[in-house]
């Protein structure tokens, strides 16, 4: 029952639309309420993928759209996420404590505090020159990188700026390379213009927001979802309680407490079927991946190859209310097709209709993405039943 209130609350219950278009956004993020922004690009750009799994075959513009109407902001909601521009004042106790050098990183917290007025300068220069990305701005402590998170002062002052508000950001067409510019500049001004509640309304606000999007959670579920310390989110959810607006209620096998939202769908049985990203508000959360579908989820990326247990890029295929399998997807672009490098199902799951469930949606969504075919490789216990199903004229 939590896992079909889970789904319903996701909206990942209901048929896909036959033409989704931006109303259909608009519908989907008043469920999940972000979408986490991540860089990987070895299927596609994984905020894509909440919205393949919920609107299926879509525009591949239909965010930055969105974020051109003025519709979504990026900012750090759950991790770095785009969220509807009606969260942006419940944002700002973020922003105001980013100022202090508080919730942001250690080197950005360095340059807040020890200079200044160079972040000042950076302000001052895009307030002057327009929207700039990191690479563009004018000398002011610029230095060769030396690895990833090695970054020149000036990319510190325009990250401190962005946490604290004073800065929004976009992303560059055909890239994933933020361009910052002044909030004025992006965000609607109706949204400036609203008030900013007390920083215990707003987690109040931005609670009740989580668990509309989960159905039923756990309070460090709840809290989760829009990162807010759980020591600060708990009196915040007594409240609630205490107002009607969460119901108390016990979910077999799982230890804590947990909290349904009364407006939350139970619906008797789900005929889902969707490839869910390793992002996904689904399963973000991996212990309550773990305790609402016995489903232990970790992302290899970083893990070095000879140690990966299921691959490089492994989304969970959700078919019915179950997480039924993984598989390891590339989408091969110079070869026009999508690359199942290992599949592999869960315990007492029915694997040849798994497999021709999966083969169903792995067509699909390489017809998304405009490629021609689907290959899938030896690797994994389902590798055999989905070749066969992939072999299977349509």
């Amino acid at each position: 029952a939590a896992r079909r209130i889970a789904l319903a609350a996701q909206g990942l219950a209901r048929a896909r639309p036959a033409r989704p278009g931006p109303a259909a956004l608009r519908g989907m993020f008043d469920r999940v309420q972000l979408v986490q922004l991540d860089s990987v690009n070895v299927l596609v750009r994984s905020h894509e993928l909440p919205l393949w799994a919920r609107l299926g075959d879509h525009a591949r513009d239909l965010l930055p759209r969105a974020v051109a109407r003025r519709e979504l902001f990026e900012y750090w909601g759950h991790e770095a996420s785009l969220c509807p521009v009606a969260l942006h004042p419940l944002m700002r106790w973020r922003m105001d404590a980013a100022r202090t050098g508080a919730n942001v990183w250690g080197n950005v917290a360095r340059i807040a505090r020890e200079r200044r007025g160079f972040c000042d300068e950076v302000l001052a220069q895009i307030g002057a020159r327009g929207p700039l990305a990191a690479g563009e701005r004018d000398g002011g402590g610029a230095r060769p990188k030396t690895g990833w998170w090695e970054w020149s002062d000036g990319k510190r002052a325009l990250e401190y700026l962005f946490w604290a508000g004073a800065l929004t950001a976009t992303r560059r067409p055909g890239s994933f390379e933020r361009v910052y510019d002044l909030p004025e500049r992006v965000l609607p001004p109706a949204i400036l213009a609203a008030p900013t509640p007390a920083i215990d309304e707003a987690h109040r606000q931005l609670l009740a927001r989580a668990a509309r999007a989960l159905g039923v959670a756990t309070a460090p579920d709840l809290a989760d979802y829009f990162r807010i310390k759980r020591p600060a989110a708990r009196p915040r959810i007594a409240e609630l309680v205490e107002a009607g607006a969460l119901v108390p209620v016990a979910v077999d096998g799982w230890r804590e407490p947990a909290y349904l939202d009364p407006a939350a769908a139970q619906p008797r049985a789900v005929a889902a079927r969707a490839l869910v990203g390793p992002f996904d508000p689904l399963v973000w959360h991996r212990d309550r991946a773990l305790r609402l579908f016995g489903f232990h989820y970790r992302l290899e990326i970083y893990t070095p190859a000879p140690k990966r247990v299921h691959g490089y890029y492994v989304l969970p295929f959700l078919l019915g209310d179950r997480l039924v399998a993984r598989v390891d997807l590339k989408a091969d672009r110079a070869a026009g097709v999508l690359r199942v490098h290992g599949a592999f199902a869960e315990p007492d799951v029915d694997a040849p209709a798994v497999a021709a469930a999966l083969a169903a949606e792995l067509r699909a969504m390489a017809a998304w993405l405009a490629l021609t075919d689907v290959v899938a490789a030896a690797r994994g216990d389902l590798a055999r039943p989905l070749r066969a199903a992939l072999r299977t004229p349509r």
